[in-house]
């Protein structure tokens, strides 16, 4: 009897190490910490089942809305559909990167320092959200720490 609950203490431990990894990896994500990254391993279901990021964000509600005529696509504002939890979660965690951006005068990512300097801020942050979404994404389904490009 006593080898069952040893068995089970045993899978449970396997499955908090296998979560306390995954946990630290999505932290490894400027603008992600550990609230953010619980959530995500708590509320969103396995990344494996989306095709891509893009397919991640749009669950979330962080993709704009596309409408198309004659076969070109005009995108419009977030959809804002989908989880809300994590997708304010994001947003504050971008809003933090960008106070910290504005703050230094500048960012080594260049893609940021530019959106922040053409448009709103929340607007940028929505940005930064949707761009944090598919480094989770991608750092989960490839199962390697985030590495700044």
């Amino acid at each position: 009897m006593g080898g069952i609950y040893f068995k089970q203490i045993a899978n449970l431990m396997e499955v908090i190490e296998r979560l306390a990894a995954e946990l630290r990896r999505l932290c490894t994500i400027p603008g992600i910490g550990p609230v953010t990254a619980g959530a995500v391993a708590a509320f969103a279901p396995d990344l494996d089942t989306f095709g891509s990021g893009r397919n991640f964000a749009a669950w979330l509600g962080l993709v704009p809305r596309q409408r198309s005529t004659g076969g070109k696509a005009k995108l419009g504002a977030a959809s804002k559909m989908g989880q809300a939890d994590i997708r304010r979660l994001l947003i504050v965690g971008a809003m933090s990167v960008i106070r910290w951006v504005v703050r230094k005068g500048g960012s080594p990512n260049r893609w940021l320092a530019a959106l922040v300097a053409r448009k709103p801020k929340m607007v940028a942050a929505v940005a930064l959200a949707n761009r944090m979404v598919r480094m989770i994404w991608a750092v989960s389904t490839k199962q390697e720490d985030y590495r700044m490009a």
